[in-house]
């Protein structure tokens, strides 16, 4: 008999695993284990995959993240981490996947098909002009981009949330600046981007990621 405790809206432990309510009944996404129980299906979520699995295994608190919420993702590569915040918000809610890669989007768009609260956006996260429309003010920005100014593209997108809305980021301390210590790199950015949004907390991801600070900000 499976296990099941909910720790967030919409994010469970089954037998111990993190897992997210499955929307699209009967498929998984990148070969991940599918347990039913009571009639519900749940995918169980690999924090190795996923930076934002990975900061809620190592006990972050804050999770604003829930059903009926708009994110706007940037770097959402072939839909991972997507597709377990598309579970998260139902389909009351709504996810704008910005990806640069055509072969990423490739393999997102595979993801978005069968997801109705998925929009794709193949696009820079740094032409905000030319999406912001489609998105318009969402309550969460999600931001996991390998860029030297990935500060910047924060400090640019968060336009399209709400006063008070948040922002769940994967600091990339490598893709900033190699030449220096991550823990500079983290001061750094969070320096940068101090001056719009406010640090509620911060999750060392190790082992799942290595050099990566994942931060929950709050847009002041």
């Amino acid at each position: 008999m499976h296990q099941i405790k909910k720790i967030f809206d919409g994010v469970f432990l089954v037998d111990g695993k993190l897992a997210t309510m499955n929307l699209d009944i009967g498929r998984n996404v990148y070969g991940e284990e599918i347990i039913e129980k009571d009639g519900v299906e749940y995918r169980l979520w690999n924090p190795y995959r996923s930076k934002l699995g990975a900061a809620i295994s190592k006990g972050m608190k804050r999770m604003e993240i829930k059903r009926g919420s708009g994110v706007l993702y940037l770097g959402a590569a072939t839909g991972t981490t997507c597709s377990h915040v598309s579970d998260i918000i139902g389909e009351k809610g709504i996810l704008y996947c910005v990806e640069i890669s055509e072969r990423n989007v490739r393999d997102l768009l595979r993801v978005c098909e069968r997801r109705s609260n998925m929009l794709p956006i193949f696009n820079d996260a740094r032409n905000v002009e030319e999406y912001g429309e489609d998105v318009g003010s969402a309550d969460v920005i999600y931001q996991d981009i390998a860029a030297r100014d990935q500060a910047e593209i924060l400090l640019e997108n968060c336009k399209l949330i709400k006063k008070g809305g948040y922002a769940y980021v994967a600091i990339k301390s490598q893709s900033i600046d190699v030449s220096r210590r991550p823990s500079e790199v983290y001061k750094e950015f969070l320096d940068k981007v101090s001056k719009r949004f406010s640090l509620l907390e911060s999750i060392d991801i190790m082992p799942y990621d290595k050099m990566h600070l994942f931060v929950v900000l709050q847009k002041t």
